[in-house]
């Protein structure tokens, strides 16, 4: 399906754009913390609601 080629022109377009998002905020990580201070509890809950909506489609199901 792929050529040796093309896997290793992903591979390291992928190390590339993970070294240069990591620069990139790196920069911006304390004007990061500051701004976005709490937005993990989003995350979780987010997450928790997801998590919610698969036990009840779970349960349902039988």
């Amino acid at each position: 399906m792929f050529t040796t080629g093309q896997w290793t022109f992903a591979v390291l377009f992928f190390i590339a754009f993970v070294i240069a998002t990591y620069f990139a905020y790196g920069k911006d990580k304390a004007l990061h913390q500051k701004v976005y201070k709490g937005n993990y509890k989003v995350l979780i809950a987010f997450l928790l609601f997801i998590a919610l909506l698969f036990v009840i489609k779970v349960t349902m199901k039988h």
